[in-house]
């Protein structure tokens, strides 16, 4: 473990004139959804904590929920407006038939709703940081962000983000309007979007917010088959990489991960995390993370790492574990980007 003592280092959202935000964000999901039980006074701890720390950006989506996981946030971000970024999302819905299956709307007449229902639920006049949750495949996306760009206009969203574009959706929504954020999952097990994504985000100017960054906490050694060792609400069970032959072969491949955190006297999540931080300076761009937890001493643990770097050896040791992990992030990939590129 490192310092916690002071704010973590910052960066600007979406290129020079952005806000100042931490250069590691929260991920704010598993506090009221997807990860099981919670605890939901250690939840609202830890957001206290986090911003004790510098951490200024919190994300949330209206599809956490049904609009649950904002309503959750909305007191701490009354008590902190003028403190922190709120990101929300629109465009992804829960299938009520079928909870493990989702529904993806880019039509014009449902942003406009969603952006209203969001600004409620969250209790603000302004949202900071407004994602396209998902790309529906139906919609062009010059058009999505031609409708984002209009409750710019109207001074409902601050700044546009996407998330799960692939380059070429990208150059052609920042041709309509500044696209400030792109949010991807993005760790030591995903690096799909190294190809073609981190490339145009560097190009236009935006950050890369960087979701999962833990492999859903697979990369911590917190668990190692889902089936076996989460709750059965949690939505990792439905995840390819975390059960049967593929969670045995994918458990493997964090000895390296251990090696590295065994010789430093620092955890396996930090090593992890300091590899997602360090792109940065790999790939010439703003990277966010977002770590999500709803416990102070994991936020204290995460934020730490923003203090360290990787060696290039051990740059190197880390290196072929992407290519050597069993099973996609989803089961239906045409729900990431990576099916498009």
């Amino acid at each position: 473990m490192t310092d916690t003592t002071f704010p973590i280092p910052t960066t600007r959202l979406g290129g020079p004139t952005g806000p100042e935000v931490g250069v590691q964000g929260l991920g704010c999901m598993g506090m009221s959804f997807a990860y099981g039980p919670t605890d939901a006074g250690e939840a609202r701890a830890t957001l206290e904590r986090a911003l004790e720390l510098g951490v200024t950006m919190f994300d949330t989506a209206a599809a956490y929920g049904d609009g649950d996981n904002e309503e959750f946030l909305a007191p701490f971000v009354a008590a902190h407006r003028d403190e922190i970024t709120v990101a929300t999302k629109f465009g992804l819905a829960i299938d009520p038939a079928d909870n493990t299956k989702r529904i993806i709307s880019n039509d014009p007449a449902y942003i406009r709703r969603s952006v209203d229902e969001s600004l409620t639920r969250l209790g603000v006049d302004v949202i900071d940081l407004y994602y396209m949750h998902r790309r529906d495949l139906n919609v062009p996306v010059e058009e999505t962000v031609g409708v984002m760009a209009e409750l710019v206009a109207a001074g409902k969203v601050k700044r546009l983000g996407l998330s799960e574009v692939t380059g070429p959706e990208l150059r052609a929504a920042h041709a309509v309007h500044p696209i400030a954020a792109v949010q991807s999952e993005w760790s030591l097990f995903s690096r799909d979007i190294e190809a073609g994504v981190v490339p145009a985000v560097a190009e236009v100017g935006a950050t890369l917010v960087a979701y999962s960054p833990l492999g859903r906490g697979f990369l911590t050694g917190s668990f190692a088959s889902a089936e076996k060792d989460l709750t059965e609400g949690d939505f990792r069970r439905h995840h390819p990489r975390f059960n049967g032959d593929n969670a045995e072969a994918n458990a493997a491949l964090l000895d390296p991960v251990r090696e590295i955190a065994r010789a430093r006297g620092i955890t396996l999540g930090q090593v992890a995390l300091t590899w997602v931080q360090q792109q940065a300076q790999v790939h010439g761009l703003s990277v966010v993370p977002i770590p999500g937890t709803r416990k102070r001493a994991r936020v204290e643990e995460n934020t730490a790492a923003t203090r360290l770097r990787l060696s290039a050896d051990e740059l190197a040791l880390l290196e072929p574990i992407a290519g050597q992990v069993s099973g996609g992030r989803y089961a239906d990939m045409s729900f990431a980007s990576a099916g498009r590129e």
